[in-house]
């Protein structure tokens, strides 16, 4: 039997998921195919949407700038009221996972290396943590988890805020690998194991145990995004309630339990949506016919299974994610090899000093205003075929810190019109 569905969604991460999510409620059936393990299981899980444009300072209103940003932003492809809708639809499937609230203006959330990040949505379990909070605070480190400095963090975060922050690193309750992961270490937290078995504790009272010990002055406490997996809510109200003050989490890098939380929520909601999902197998190549894709072709081991649809979209990430491949020969979209603009010579891809503005940065295909891939003379590559997320050209994520809201927006929109052209 022929594998066919209305539109064909490639890529798993924030932008497949909201293409994929935003064209099932319209009413199209959806499939969604990705290779490897999506990019929200290495992200911080915050989401944001604008946090610089260019200067240092970061950004108060993120959607005053957007007006600012050059014509080929993906932000001024979809239109500012497009990042409030994405904006409002990851709402309500994050529900109480995320505190938001900050649609106009920026929250300040600190990060592991001891800076503040200005972030559109936070998760609930990051929000005592803001630096809007003036609350004096205790960075908690593990010496276990060697990727968090408290005391570094803490002297670095202290210098550039209007409360006192202090850190220490303390020791995990029990025995574990000195290799041990920190889904290990929430895996313990979430069971709530026994740790200490000659006074009988649990390893949340244990922790607030040691904790308490240096608490001292301090009005809340945070720790490196490891409280809990499935039961991370009752594991921080656990130690709050020990500690009797405020407890959050720092977000992250890989592996990160708040991004991980974030892909559980969203493919329950590509379940409830009734989006069929497959992964593990990559998306090797296309049939097309009068500039419209028919097909694309499954890797499935030992043979290639052609997956029919009427609109497509790709979602497959940038040059981190292999959405976007480079070798000496230029850079290169390779599912649909759709165009890549790029400067003919290398020495104008990047410049020397590493900090700069790194043209690199923004490459990725180019679209129209329906994010439509164009080719090098500007015409649409495909009439069915859309592009959502890093596989965007025209913006530096890292440096705009701009990528969940690109991902979100995008993928609305790319959904949106996928739809559009169904009826």
């Amino acid at each position: 039997m022929a594998i066919e569905s209305d539109v064909l969604v490639i890529g798993g991460g924030l932008a497949g998921a909201t293409a994929a999510i935003e064209a099932a409620r319209g009413g199209a059936s959806v499939r969604l195919v990705a290779h490897k393990e999506n990019t929200l299981r290495n992200a911080s899980g915050l989401i944001d949407v604008l946090g610089y444009n260019g200067g240092d300072e970061p950004l108060v209103e993120p959607f005053e700038a957007i007006a600012d940003l050059p014509d080929e932003h993906p932000y001024r492809k979809v239109g500012v009221e497009a990042v409030r809708e994405s904006l409002a639809l990851f709402d309500e499937i994050a529900g109480d996972l995320y505190e938001g609230g900050h649609t106009e203006t920026n929250a300040l959330s600190p990060t592991y290396g001891g800076r503040v990040k200005p972030t559109g949505r936070y998760p609930k379990s990051a929000a005592a943590g803001l630096a809007s909070r003036t609350e004096d605070t205790l960075l908690v480190g593990f010496e276990i988890v060697t990727s968090f400095d408290a005391p570094l963090a803490a002297e670095r975060l202290d210098s550039s805020v209007p409360f006192d922050v202090r850190g220490v690193t303390i020791r995990f309750p029990g025995e574990f690998r000195a290799d041990a992961r920190i889904t290990r270490l929430a895996t313990a937290l979430d069971a709530d194991e026994l740790r200490d078995r000659e006074q009988r504790l649990g390893t949340r009272e244990a922790l607030a145990a040691r904790v308490a010990e240096y608490l001292g002055d301090a009005e809340r406490v945070g720790f490196p995004a490891l409280l809990g997996d499935d039961e991370h809510q009752a594991v921080r109200e656990a130690l709050e309630t020990e500690l009797g003050v405020p407890v959050f989490e720092v977000p992250m890098g890989p592996p990160s339990l708040p991004g991980m939380r974030l892909e559980d929520r969203l493919y329950e909601e590509l379940d409830a949506e009734g989006v069929r999902v497959e992964s593990g197998n990559p998306v090797v190549g296309y049939t097309a016919d009068d500039g419209r894709i028919t097909a694309v072709s499954v890797d499935r081991g030992r043979r290639e299974v052609p997956y029919h649809a009427e609109q497509f979209v790709l979602a497959t990430g940038g040059l981190v994610g292999k959405g976007i491949d480079s070798s000496r020969e230029g850079v290169s979209e390779p599912v649909f090899d759709c165009h890549v603009p790029q400067p003919e010579e290398r020495y104008e891809w990047f410049h020397d000093r590493v900090f700069d503005d790194q043209p690199y940065a923004r490459f990725g295909v180019s679209v129209d205003d329906g994010l439509r891939p164009l080719d090098s003379s500007g015409e649409p590559e495909f009439s069915n075929l859309r592009a959502a997320g890093a596989v965007l050209g025209g913006y530096d994520m890292a440096r705009e810190k701009s990528a969940s809201g690109v991902s979100l927006s995008t993928g609305l929109v790319a959904g949106q019109r996928a739809n559009e052209d169904l009826q």
